[in-house]
């Protein structure tokens, strides 16, 4: 079940992944990188500083051979000498030490940065767990790690050894030579073999750095599954946002439906477009379309019209230039106004005949609306859209029987019109053979 586990983790760590990894204290780390820049930070610390250093050895060396016969046999005298002694060691050794303490404060943060992490400090008691430890030992990892610690010690073992044999006759000719001359020789050679096992863990480093990455990323990598559920956390659910979008869209629908009553007019297309305007002399620099909508919304805008006595008409080039062109709440463009204006002086006509009587206006035709603003239909993916997300199931009941309560209307005109039409045919058949036989017998 791991491996399958394993396998099924293809897809790279996400951001969210790695920082909640490095909150665990889970970060990559080499530890030969961390050996090499201790080494290499002990060499050439010891290299650069190796005047100051001997400077110090040898005044602890003086201070602590210097003594006469009664200082021997005084306490005191040997505490002070002692004390000498260890300071000078301690100043000899302690830019070393700083150096190589900077080295271990940041080697590890080539690779992982500077991190502190209070969950590495809770005990944790499985890590007691033999059975546990058996197997993080027998492990890929462990495997891995025993392998690099192996191929470490030979690479060590091989430049170290390659480098004592190379020397070997300066080495075995230190014992001929004078102490003085023969202790700078020795340190001389001590430094090369140093220089040299320093950068072969060089080459030791180079290779564990990158493998401890890769080994860290692919640790952390995660199934599909698991993108998709961290997907839907960070960004929520899309069912759920689905839903609340839709919500979104219904309440200011009904806030758009709620500016019906309050228009002037509403332009049909008829069936398919619907757009109501709303003009405030003094208040408005030009009409503002106050709501708009196409099939089942159009519908509802109408029927709310028809509810509040808002004049309706029937201006397709119009209706769609408007709703294809102009926002909620956005005032008309300057190559509608000539249109606009034809339409509202009608509406004020219509109210003025509706008030005092007289003739009936007659609609508007012709309307000037320039071709590109005219879009034609909407496609039928725009249609489906507009249906699923428009209206709340309810206003989409209501919606829908306006329409087939318009069709319904249009039908029995129709069919109004049909009969009169043949009744009024049959009454001519009915006439037409008296005046015929009238005539045939006056002949």
């Amino acid at each position: 079940m791991a491996e399958d586990s394993d396998l099924d983790k293809t897809e790279s760590a996400t951001p969210k992944r790695l920082e909640k990894a490095r909150e665990e204290g889970q970060v990559p780390r080499s530890r030969e990188l961390s050996t090499f820049a201790l080494l290499s930070a002990g060499f050439f610390g010891s290299w650069m500083l190796s005047g100051t250093i001997g400077a110090h050895l040898q005044a602890m060396l003086r201070s602590a051979f210097t003594f006469g016969h009664a200082d021997a046999f005084e306490t005191r005298r040997m505490l002070i000498g002692a004390g000498l002694s260890a300071r000078e060691g301690f100043l000899a050794v302690i830019p070393v030490l700083a150096l190589t303490g900077v080295a271990a404060l940041v080697a590890p943060m080539a690779l992982g940065g500077w991190l502190i992490s209070a969950k590495l400090l809770e005990p944790k008691f499985e890590r007691l767990n033999p059975i546990t430890g058996i197997g993080r030992l027998f492990s890929v990892n462990g495997l891995i790690q025993l392998g690099m610690s192996a191929l470490k010690t030979a690479v060590v073992g091989l430049i170290g050894g390659s480098a004592l044999w190379n020397h070997r006759d300066e080495i075995l000719g230190l014992a001929m030579q004078p102490a003085p001359s023969a202790f700078a020789d020795g340190m001389h050679l001590i430094a090369v073999c140093c220089g040299i096992t320093v950068a072969g863990m060089f080459f030791v480093a180079a290779i564990d750095a990158p493998y401890q990455v890769f080994s860290y990323h692919r640790r952390l990598r995660m199934t599909k599954e698991e993108v998709k559920r961290e997907h839907r956390e960070n960004e929520g659910d899309p069912h759920v946002k689905g839903r609340i979008r839709q919500q979104q869209r219904a309440a200011a629908r009904r806030r758009m439906m709620t500016q019906v009553p309050k228009a002037d007019v509403v332009v049909t297309n008829p069936t398919h477009f619907a757009v109501a305007l709303k003009y405030a002399d003094g208040e408005m620099r030009a009409p503002k379309v106050v709501a708009k909508g196409v099939n089942l919304v159009a519908a509802r805008i109408r029927e709310i019209a028809a509810e509040n006595n808002v004049p309706l008409l029937e201006a397709p080039p119009l209706a769609r230039a408007l709703y294809y062109n102009v926002d909620l709440n956005r005032e008309i463009p300057g190559p509608l106004y000539g249109a606009v204006a034809q339409v509202l002086a009608w509406v004020y006509q219509l109210k003025r005949f509706r008030e005092h009587g007289g003739d009936v206006p007659m609609e508007p035709t012709d309307l000037d609306v320039p071709p590109e603003l005219d879009k034609g239909a909407m496609s039928d993916e725009d249609e489906a859209s507009e249906a699923d997300e428009a209206l709340t199931p309810e206003e989409h009941t209501a919606a829908e029987a306006a329409s087939r309560a318009n069709a319904a209307n249009s039908t029995n005109a129709a069919n109004a019109a049909n009969a009169y039409n043949a009744s009024n045919a049959a009454g001519r058949a009915d006439k037409n053979p008296a005046r015929d036989g009238t005539e045939g017998a006056t002949e």
